[in-house]
């Protein structure tokens, strides 16, 4: 990741661990379940030249405060698909920093400035978790939760493709070239290799997970298949 919104000194000496949440991943580890019992929604927003703004609700499911700040980041993809973020004022969002109750739920807001024409734009608004102050007892680590709320701007008229550049199998390594040539994002749920004998019979089986691919962005998936 580029660059981490900066979390304020506390009055702590607990280690600090970030962990962030990327919508669209299927399970979430069971330890961060317990660290932030907060969640968002919807978790992820769709906005255009009509719908040009939109509400978020944080639900604290837990016992005690929570404090969150918000930032927001244009999101791209390098030559590798790899995600890239950059903090852009692009989007206008309210509250920055704000207080849920226990058990309570608040409203986030946000809009955009100006719409997309001929290609979308994507971007990632962190709400970041703030902990709170804790006496440090023994080892602890203080866990706080980062979730990446995706952000789409449509252009005018969308048209998504993507295509496959290449499929080749070197050295037993399977690779599959995906590439995205339409001017809006889509959704690899995950690419699936299988292998058959000469008799029609499954003999190997093996699947990837995918992720977003952003408008103009290409990713290799490889996978190692038996000899």
């Amino acid at each position: 990741m580029a660059e981490r919104p900066k979390l304020p000194p506390v009055a702590t000496a607990v280690p600090l661990l970030l962990w962030t949440l990327e919508a669209g991943l299927g399970s979430i580890p069971a330890f961060v379940q317990a660290a932030g019992a907060w969640r968002v929604t919807p978790i992820r927003v769709e906005l255009d030249a009509r719908t040009r703004s939109a509400t978020v609700t944080v639900l604290n499911e837990g016992d005690e405060p929570l404090h969150l700040q918000m930032k927001a980041f244009e999101w791209v993809q390098d030559e590798k698909g790899n995600d890239q973020y950059k903090e852009t004022d692009d989007l206008i969002f309210f509250p920055k920093i704000m207080e849920v109750g226990p058990n309570d739920a608040r409203i986030l807001r946000v809009g955009l400035k100006a719409p997309a024409v001929a290609r979308e734009r994507t971007y990632r608004l962190f709400l970041e978790e703030i902990p709170a102050p804790r006496k440090a007892e023994g080892a602890q680590v203080a866990i706080a939760v980062r979730f990446g709320l995706p952000i789409f701007v449509k252009p005018i008229k969308e048209e998504a493709k993507g295509v496959l550049d290449s499929v080749t199998l070197s050295d037993g390594q399977l690779s599959v070239v995906v590439r995205n040539v339409g001017n809006a994002h889509f959704f690899i749920e995950s690419v699936s290799v299988q292998g058959k004998d000469a008799g029609g019979q499954a003999v190997y089986d093996q699947n990837v997970s995918g992720w977003y691919l952003l408008s103009g962005a290409v990713r290799t998936y490889t996978v190692k298949v038996p000899p």
